[in-house]
């Protein structure tokens, strides 16, 4: 059968329709893109040839190492020549001046040759602060590096491994030198080998370099103002040291005003 051309003209235009919709029903959504070799790739696929990009890992935050100094900090080399070799618990007492009667208190400890400290505690040292050379009645705790060998008190002992001597001798009636009582401030004790005899109990009267040189100078309860030579510290931050200071660290205490310590 021959076809007009009209004919043929609108068979056509409708192939090519149906043609045209078939083709937009199968196409999917996404995008492509012609590379320079012809070929489609669809968006976000890599080219053919083309590695596909790293994916970026996750920034991740390295917390600095604590760094623990091999030198006590504060000290100077006159001061640090006084601390035994042997010593791996060191108590720095820090006046904040040579007249405070104020002080700070950290307990560090010497682990693999670095020194690590504890909490910072407030203390009360001697009414008129401090002095390279104590005299009885002087008011002023003396500055230096002193043995930590002996403790004791009127209450039960807290678990240290000092030797502790309870007595009732431990006590006073009498108020501080600002008029605050001195109720329980002796509850615990650990004597500072200041003119004393280390391995004997704090109550022990004997003073090597003689009476004018003062003695009976003790860790002990605060009772809220300074002290006579003595340094004080909170009842649960004595019990805390008394549990710390271990023998076999020969532990010492360091103590003196800033200035003077880093000598």
């Amino acid at each position: 059968m021959r076809l007009h051309r009209a004919s043929l003209s609108v068979t056509v235009a409708v192939v090519v329709s149906a043609l045209g919709v078939a083709a937009c029903q199968s196409t999917p959504h996404e995008t492509s893109t012609v590379t320079p070799g012809g070929a489609s790739v669809a968006a976000g696929q890599p080219a053919a040839g083309q590695p596909a990009p790293t994916p970026v890992a996750p920034r991740v935050t390295v917390q600095p190492r604590p760094e623990f100094p091999v030198r006590l900090p504060g000290l100077g080399p006159r001061t640090l020549a006084h601390v035994p070799e042997n010593t791996r618990q060191v108590l720095l007492v820090t006046g904040a001046g040579r007249t405070s009667t104020s002080s700070t208190v950290v307990l560090w400890r010497r682990v693999d040759g670095r020194w690590h400290p504890g909490a910072v505690w407030a203390a009360h040292n001697g009414y008129r602060g401090w002095t390279d050379e104590h005299h009885a009645g002087d008011l002023r705790s003396p500055i230096g590096v002193f043995g930590l060998t002996d403790a004791g008190g009127r209450l039960a002992d807290p678990g240290t491994g000092l030797p502790y001597h309870r007595s009732g001798a431990f006590s006073t009636d009498g108020t501080g030198l600002q008029g605050e009582s001195l109720n329980g401030v002796f509850d615990y004790v650990v004597a500072i080998n200041y003119n004393r005899w280390p391995g004997t109990s704090p109550m022990d009267g004997t003073r090597p370099l003689g009476g004018n040189r003062g003695g009976g100078i003790w860790l002990h309860v605060d009772h809220g103002g300074p002290t006579h030579a003595c340094v004080s510290l909170s009842r649960a931050h004595m019990s805390q040291l008394l549990r710390a200071l271990d023998p076999a660290d020969h532990p010492v205490v360091v103590m003196g005003d800033a200035a003077a310590l880093a000598r």
